[in-house]
């Protein structure tokens, strides 16, 4: 069966013809989630013309299945739990994931953002992408940090989500755009045909090409 999408280019895109009303706005701003999100949001801003940033958020994964997510953190101390997961784990298991997950947190901003002032969101139209939507806690917790960084507006946008993702993003953005909900949605990557995992390398050239 074919894919929705060819890869995340070809996903930013399509997320990109649905957001024209955005474009050369100056006080739009494009978060692209590290890593995946990147080429995504790089694309959309591309073809919007408005700034693109990166948002460094770490998904804390459960120590049994890491690509489950029992919550994320943030930068300035963010952190989001799914309790529905995260109540059935031990408090010193949780806090092992995120003694790890901070200190990858910080390595990443360093690599990222080296020399680049904090992000100043007061008064700013924010649009967080990423190239999906599984369990939502990685957008909760950018969602979250846009709002202590006193975005004006934030909007999600990602080309394809769960139902039950979608519909917890919904209650904490102020808008959600969301191009495919799936019924039988079980992982992201099941929606491209190219989901390769996206370097440090290319995320930072992707930066520097649009500073």
């Amino acid at each position: 069966m074919e894919k929705p999408y060819l890869d995340r280019v070809a996903a930013g895109r399509a997320l990109a013809a649905r957001l024209k009303h955005l474009a050369d706005r100056p006080d739009v701003v494009v978060l692209g989630l590290v890593r995946g999100g990147v080429p995504v949001a790089a694309v959309v801003a591309t073809e919007l013309r408005v700034q693109l940033d990166v948002l460094v958020v770490r998904k804390l994964g459960v120590p049994s299945a890491p690509e489950l997510a029992f919550g994320a953190i943030g930068p300035d101390g963010v952190q989001v739990l799914n309790p529905e997961i995260s109540e059935r784990i031990e408090p010193e298991r949780i806090a092992e994931v995120v003694r790890a997950e901070t200190a990858e947190l910080r390595r990443r901003e360093e690599v990222y953002r080296p020399g680049r002032s904090p992000l100043d969101l007061r008064d700013r139209t924010v649009v967080i992408v990423d190239d999906g939507l599984a369990t939502g806690a990685t957008i909760r917790a950018a969602v979250v940090l846009c709002r202590q960084l006193h975005a004006h507006r934030i909007m999600v946008a990602v080309p394809v989500g769960s139902v039950e993702a979608c519909a917890v993003v919904s209650a904490d953005a102020d808008e959600l755009l969301c191009l495919l909900r799936p019924a039988d949605f079980h992982a992201v990557g099941q929606f491209y045909e190219n989901f390769e995992q996206v370097s440090d390398e290319q995320v930072t050239a992707m930066l520097t090409e649009r500073t």
